[in-house]
C-alpha cells in the first residue's frame, strides 16, 4: 500500500553540526510513503542489522506518559545497577537528548558520525530522518556494551521505525487518547490497533487503565499475536497511600501482580498520572524475566524527566514575583488536558495563570477544555523559536475568547509582574501546551540536557 508523501518533513527543530547532517538527509524524503518497513529494514541490512544486537529491549508505545514511562524504567535500571540505554522522542532543547547510551547522553561527535556513517551507506536511496535517526539510535547501542534497552515508539506503532524490532523482552502500551488523527485513525479503536501494532508472539504485553473502546482492541490483538497480557486492575495492581494532610502527593505505593507485592518509594515525578506510569514500568520489568535486585525498586523516587509537571527554578521564575511558583508541563493532546485537570484540582490554594502555547497540528480546544476552569487567566503564546507554533489567534479561538494575547513568555510573565496585586498575593504559572514550547522555556531558564 502506497500512498503520496506531503513532502520533506521540517527539520528547524535541529541545530548545529547534527542539524547539518540531517537537513541533507532530509532531501531524501520519500516521494511515496509505503506505510512499511521496507526503507529502514534494507538500511539496517546494509550497516549489519545493529537492532538484532541490542541487550533486552522494552519497547514503548501510547499516547500520553511514554517518555515518563521510559525515564521510570531507566531509573529502575540503574537502581538495580545496570547499564541502560535510551531512546525516546522528540527532544526539547538538543537532539542529542534522543539517545542515552549506557547512562550518558550521546556525544554531539559521536552522533554526528554515526549519522554521516549512515549517510554514506545509505547512498541516496529515499529514507526520512526519523528512520535515520532510529537507525542510529540502533547503531549506538549496538557499539556500547548495556544490560537494558528502553524504545519508545515515534509515532502510533504497527508502522513506527522502531518495530523493526522482532524480540522486545516487553511492550508497554501507556495510556491511548485522540491525537495525531490524520495518521492514526479517527477513533479511540483505531488508534489503539496502531498501538498494538508492537505486540509480538510470546512476548509480555503490559498496558494500565484504557477507556473503555481502547482495551478491547487491545486484548484482541494480543491474543491474535499470542502476547500475554499484563493489564492494570487485573494481572497487576498498584495503589497510593495517600498522607492525611490531605496534600495530594502520595506518601508510597504498593504493587502487586502474581509474584507477589512491592511497597514502592512515592514517585519523584509530579501528577496523579505517574502512580500509573510507575506501574507500567514496574509490571514491564517483572514480565521480562530478567533477575532484577530489590534494589531496583528504588529507583521510582529518582525519576528525573523535564517537562513533566515539572518546577522551574532559573531565569524564568525570577521574571516572577518573590513567592510564585512556576511550572512547566509539555502536555499537548485532549488526554493530556484531561490528566492535567486532575493534578490543577488541588493546586486551589492561590491563583493559577496558564500560559499555553500549541503545535499547529494539535486540537487546541480539546486540550484547552478540561483546564480552562481552572485558570484564574490564561495566555496565548508563540514564541519565535518554537517550531511549528500555533498563532496566538487560533488559541484564543479555542479558548472561546478567554485567553489574552502573550505573545511571548517574556511578555506575558511582565504582564503578570505587573498587576496591582502581584506582590501581595502568591500566584502559580502553569506553561503548558506542547513540547516544543517547552523546549524554548527550558532553554530561557537556563536547563541543560544531561542531568
Amino acid at each position: 500500500m502506497t500512498a503520496s508523501a506531503p513532502g520533506p518533513a521540517p527539520t528547524t527543530e535541529f541545530s548545529g553540526r547534527t542539524g547539518a547532517v540531517l537537513e541533507r538527509l532530509n532531501h531524501l524524503y520519500p516521494a511515496l510513503i509505503d506505510l512499511s518497513l521496507d526503507r529502514l529494514e534494507a538500511l539496517l541490512a546494509k550497516l549489519g542489522n545493529p537492532e538484532a544486537k541490542l541487550p533486552p529491549v522494552i519497547h514503548v508505545a501510547g499516547t500520553n506518559g511514554k517518555g515518563s514511562t521510559c525515564a521510570t524504567l531507566r531509573a529502575l535500571g540503574e537502581a538495580a545497577g545496570w547499564r541502560v540505554h535510551v531512546m525516546t522522542s522528540p527532544h526539547l532543547v538538543d537532539v542529542t537528548e534522543r539517545f542515552r547510551i549506557a547512562g550518558k547522553l550521546v556525544s554531539e561527535a559521536e552522533l554526528v558520525a554515526t549519522l554521516e556513517e549512515i549517510e554514506r551507506i545509505n547512498a541516496g536511496s529515499p529514507i526520512t530522518v526519523f528512520e535515520v535517526l532510529t537507525a542510529a539510535g540502533f547503531l549506538l547501542f549496538a557499539r556500547h556494551p548495556a544490560d537494558l534497552a528502553i524504545i519508545e515508539v515515534g509515532l502510533g506503532g504497527r508502522c513506527d521505525a522502531t518495530n523493526v524490532l522482532k524480540h522486545p523482552a516487553a511492550c508497554i502500551v501507556t495510556s491511548v487518547s485522540m491525537d495525531h488523527e490524520a495518521f492514526l485513525g479517527n477513533s479511540l479503536a483505531a488508534i489503539a490497533a496502531e498501538k498494538a501494532g508492537i505486540f509480538k508472539a510470546a512476548v509480555p504485553a503490559i498496558t494500565g487503565a484504557q477507556p473503555a473502546e481502547v482495551m478491547p482492541v487491545l486484548e484482541a490483538e494480543a491474543a491474535r499475536v499470542g502476547a500475554p497480557l499484563n493489564r492494570r486492575g487485573h494481572e497487576w495492581h498498584i495503589t497510593a497511600t495517600m498522607p492525611q494532610d490531605g496534600t495530594s502527593k502520595p506518601v508510597s505505593l504498593t504493587y502487586t501482580d502474581a509474584k507477589g507485592s512491592l511497597t514502592l518509594p512515592c514517585p519523584a515525578l509530579s501528577g496523579p498520572w505517574q502512580v500509573e506510569n510507575a506501574g507500567l514500568a514496574v509490571a514491564a520489568l517483572r514480565a521480562t524475566g530478567l533477575s532484577v535486585p530489590d534494589t531496583a525498586w528504588q529507583g521510582i523516587g529518582r525519576v528525573s524527566w523535564p517537562a513533566r509537571m515539572q518546577r522551574l527554578t532559573g531565569a524564568l521564575a525570577a521574571q516572577v514575583p518573590q513567592g510564585w511558583e512556576v511550572w512547566l508541563d509539555g502536555g499537548h493532546n485532549p488526554g493530556a488536558g484531561h490528566a492535567l485537570a486532575k493534578e490543577l484540582q488541588n493546586w486551589n490554594d492561590r491563583p493559577l495563570h496558564i500560559l499555553v502555547g500549541m503545535k499547529q497540528t494539535k486540537d487546541a480546544s480539546g486540550f484547552l477544555g478540561p483546564v480552562l476552569p481552572y485558570a484564574t487567566t490564561l495566555w496565548a503564546i508563540s514564541e519565535p523559536k518554537q517550531h511549528l507554533a500555533l498563532p496566538v489567534e487560533a488559541i484564543v479561538a479555542a479558548s472561546g475568547g478567554k485567553a489574552q494575547v502573550g505573545p511571548t513568555l517574556a511578555q506575558a510573565l511582565a504582564a503578570l509582574s505587573a498587576q496591582p496585586e502581584s506582590a501581595s498575593t502568591p500566584a502559580r504559572v502553569l506553561i503548558c501546551g506542547s513540547l516544543y514550547l517547552a523546549g524554548v522555556a527550558l532553554t530561557q531558564d537556563g536547563w541543560k540536557p544531561g542531568a
